[in-house]
Order: C-alpha cells, then structure tokens, then sequence
C-alpha cells in the first residue's frame, strides 16, 4: 500500500532502486563483511545510476529532486541490512554542508563528483577523547599566509578509508569555544593528512571507519567552508536532518527483521505446531508490530514536517531516542523467536542484531537525545 508521501513517481524510483540493489549489491553483501570493506567502485556504480545526492541541483550534475528520494534510498538499504554502503552519510549529511555553506567555487568543484562517486565523502567530528561534547575538540587549524595548518587526530570516522574530501571540525580560535569551531574541507592526498587502520566493530563490517590524522597538514584557505567561527552553527543546522536519516535507517531494519521473523516462525515448528501459535510467541510479535507501526507513523510525519520545512528539532530528537532503542528492542526478541539459528550467521537476522545495535550510539545518543528534550522542555 502506497504510502501518503510518495507519488507514482517515487514507486517507480523505489522499483528501480531495489531491482539495482538486488543485482549489483545484494548479492555480495556477504563477501564484502567478510572482506571488512565494499570496493570502492560501488560508488561510482551507485552514481552512474542516480543513486547518490539525488537532491543537488542539475547544473551540478543531480536530478534536483525532493527529500522523498532520498528517503527512498535509506529506506531500501537498510531494509536490505546493507550498512556497507552508508550512502545517507555521504549524500544528505556531509554533501549538505557544502551545498549549504560552500562558495560557489567550492560546489562547482566539489559536487558534480560528489553525485558521480568520483568524490565520497566524510565529516570528521569525534576525536579519541571527545564525543558528543563538541566544544571540547582539539584539532586546530591555525593559518599561515594562504593556507591553514591543521593538527590532531580523529577517530569512528565513517568512510573514513574511502573519502576523498573530508569536511574536518577543526578549532580555529581555541579560546572561544563553541565560537572557536570552523569546518575546513581536506582532500585525500593533503600534505599531512593520513588515513589509519580500518577498525573493527561489533557490526557494520564492510563499512569502513577509521582514525585519521592531521600532522601540520595544509590545505588552502579557499577550504574553508562558510566562515571562521561559524562550524557549531554549520553542524547544529544539519543535525536535525542527520537524526532524521539515522531514524529512518533503524525504522527500516526494524520492519526487515519483524518481516524475517514472521516468516520463520510460521515456518518453524516445535511440538508439532508453528512457532508463531504459541499465545506467547503471537503476544511477542503483536506487541513488536504496534511499536513499529508506532515507529513509523512518527518517523513519516516528521519526514513530511521536514519537506515542509518545518523546525522538527525536538521531535527528530524523540524519534532519534526512541525508534533506534524499539529497533534493538526488536532485535532481541527477533534473535530469540529464531532460537539457535538466530545466533549463525547464516541467518540474516544474526548480522542485524549485530549492525542495529550502534544506531543508538551515533548522530547523538540516547542520553543525550534525552538532555536535548529536556532542555527544549525547560527542564
């Protein structure tokens, strides 16, 4: 059933995009978390076919078409359990902040790449001693003539070994706090810049996520996006958008491991019977339906405020506490319905109890989300 946000249009986008998803991705999911990285090459492959920032403008080489698209892409590679392939990162989070920020200069060399996957992209924020805590960063760029000198280090930077531009949060006034935060655009290559060790994590294998240094690394005042001081202002205009893709990522994994468990329970007997006849079992996957039916009302009527343009700030933030926690809620339940098989990896549901659970973590945790709302509260 066609949901109230998406046109005839957006169906035959979603049609294509699964059709491509099971032929070029799908496939060879499992070889690529074995590997600990998807090739490169998926992202020209994912642009060549309109895949990737379907919302920049055509003169830059996108389609220049509405957020439902991209809703649309998040939506069935999550569904998919494809995390490999962080596509919502790179086209509606970091590409944004040039499109939003950069010079005319700056989009006209960046982001015809940016759509092509000639240029993937990162945003390098966290840092081995400061998480959410922006404020307290300590990589600086300090400048020299025509050219800033970056120094410190990042770390759990997704994409972090395939980008080709990373947008690093750097502290340009480092007695000025918040006000001291700009955002300067490093390209692969930079003198100084380097790429460390693809890390291992509980889940998203073949995501790669590095650490990345900057070692009196120079790059070109013309880098800098926007203005000196203003990157606090930058990421905080973004982040509204950033939770809402995260919602969407775990609303869909949440709805692809219900359908799963559904599945096998009605095919899996025990004591003669389906295990989905158990009063238990039915009682178990009723109340897993209505939180994600709960989930997904939410998450679409903040999907459509956000193409209306409307402040979503506090409830993004409630969807982004709630929705990732319901999804590793279902997680566990769905682990457990599968019994044994729910722990190979054979099965697929074993890789999403795995993956989903850092939803929770990144784009701002649960706490924090928590002290957000509060705060918005007047508490």
């Amino acid at each position: 059933m066609r949901r109230a946000l998406f046109k005839e249009e957006h169906e035959i986008f979603r049609t294509a995009l699964g059709k491509f998803v099971d032929r070029e991705i799908a496939p060879f999911v499992e070889q690529w978390e074995e590997d600990g990285i998807i090739p490169r090459k998926i992202w020209n492959t994912m642009g060549d076919q309109g895949f990737l920032c379907p919302w920049v403008e055509e003169r830059y080489g996108g389609s220049g078409v509405g957020f439902e698209y991209s809703v649309i892409i998040n939506e069935e590679l999550f569904y998919r359990g494809i995390t490999g392939i962080l596509a919502g990162l790179h086209s509606d989070i970091v590409v944004h902040y040039i499109n939003d920020n950069g010079s005319e200069e700056q989009k006209a060399r960046w982001l015809p790449g940016c759509v092509s996957g000639d240029i993937v992209t990162a945003v390098a924020m966290t840092e081995p001693n400061t998480g959410s805590d922006l404020a307290a960063i300590r990589t600086t760029a300090v400048r020299d003539g025509d050219e800033y000198i970056i120094n410190g280090q990042k770390t759990f930077i997704s994409i972090g070994i395939h980008c080709d531009l990373v947008i690093a949060v750097v502290k340009t006034d480092p007695a000025a706090g918040y006000q001291g935060i700009s955002l300067i655009c490093v390209e692969d290559g930079a003198p100084g810049f380097s790429k460390g060790r693809n890390l291992k994590k509980m889940g998203w294998h073949s995501q790669d996520t590095a650490e990345l240094t900057f070692e009196d690394c120079r790059v070109p005042v013309s880098n800098l996006l926007g203005e000196e001081g203003k990157g606090f202002y930058y990421l905080m205009q973004n982040l509204q958008k950033e939770r809402l893709v995260v919602s969407i990522m775990a609303q869909s994994m949440a709805e692809a491991m219900l359908d799963m468990t559904v599945k096998y329970c009605r095919e899996r007997t025990i004591f003669g019977k389906p295990v989905s006849s158990f009063q238990h079992n039915t009682f178990k996957i009723a109340e897993m339906a209505t939180e994600i039916e709960l989930g997904r009302t939410f998450v679409d009527s903040l999907i459509a405020d956000y193409i209306a343009g409307k402040d979503i700030v506090k409830r993004v933030s409630m969807a982004k506490a709630w929705i990732p926690e319901m999804a590793n809620r279902v997680a566990y339940h769905c682990v457990q319905l599968h019994g044994g098989y729910g722990y190979m990896e054979e099965y697929p549901i074993c890789r999403f109890a795995r993956d989903v659970r850092v939803i929770p973590i990144f784009a701002g945790t649960t706490e924090v989300m928590k002290l957000i709302i509060g705060r918005m509260m007047g508490l």
